[in-house]
């Protein structure tokens, strides 16, 4: 479905964009795709969140976990950055599919943490491989990078993609754990990216049918802001991955928005 309009338009937003981008734009219905430095590396931020949230899926499938568990928080799982769980009492039990849920709605980071100690390191890196993530790169737990780092968080635009594919047509661990991983993506509260460039949601009617769903994750650091994800219109399923660095967030932000608008009419034109 990348017809030549949406990418004419995708070409111009490329020769006007502010910073460096790595971008997947990818029509799942077609196969078809416009990518823009694909293969470039790029500090992972939150994004790394979403083969984390995979191995979850993957660990509890082989029966190595129970999403039910039960994990207690601890004054030392907590840290800063985004996130509920650093301002809640010691003590507390959160379930793993609660855990897993606030890592992706509010990318909360002590969620994050603590998923990472449960599922060790090598883990969360053979999911990442058996997704096809193979030019990005996991080591460190959040807000606690070690001061002699063995290696950074890295993702590529391409890997991104092929974390979602996997995801939007069930491989992903199973049928059912991709379609769980898509409705918690769904749920999504981080919305200053790609959604600002989409139409309201609101509508005076209840009941009446969304004209389109995406599910996505964030990623933020300082000049760096991710967003990737799939957005889902009457009769396409769009992978839409925009890594962006050394642009400041309110230009990275308008971009985004832009890239999503265009994305979204082609989509509309198109159903």
């Amino acid at each position: 479905m990348i017809a030549n309009r949406l990418i004419q338009n995708l070409e111009h937003w490329k020769s006007n964009a502010v910073g460096n981008w790595g971008v997947w734009i990818e029509d799942l219905t077609s196969g078809t795709t416009w990518v823009w430095n694909e293969t470039k590396s790029f500090y992972a931020a939150s994004i790394i969140k979403v083969p984390i949230m995979v191995a979850v899926y993957k660990q509890a499938f082989l029966g190595r976990l129970a999403l039910a568990d039960e994990i207690i928080l601890t004054a030392e799982d907590q840290v800063g950055g985004t996130g509920v769980l650093q301002h809640l009492s010691p003590g507390l039990r959160l379930s793993v599919q609660d855990l897993t849920t606030l890592m992706i709605i509010q990318s909360d980071n002590t969620a994050t943490n603590i998923l990472i100690d449960l599922l060790g390191t090598e883990t969360i890196r053979e999911t990442m491989d058996e997704l096809g993530m193979r030019k990005s790169t996991f080591y460190n737990k959040l807000m606690i990078v070690p001061a002699a780092p063995a290696g950074l968080n890295m993702i590529t635009a391409a890997d991104v993609a092929q974390c979602f594919r996997h995801i939007a047509l069930g491989k992903a661990v199973s049928q059912y754990a991709s379609r769980q991983m898509v409705e918690i993506l769904k749920k999504q509260q981080l919305r200053d990216c790609f959604p600002t460039g989409l139409p309201s949601q609101h509508r005076d009617i209840i009941g009446w049918l969304p004209e389109w769903e995406l599910a996505h994750k964030t990623g933020m650091v300082t000049q760096t802001l991710h967003d990737a994800g799939i957005l889902y219109t009457k009769s396409r399923a769009m992978v839409m991955v925009a890594l962006s660095e050394e642009c400041e967030y309110e230009q990275a932000q308008q971009q985004m928005k832009q890239l999503a608008r265009l994305v979204y009419e082609a989509c509309l034109a198109s159903d």
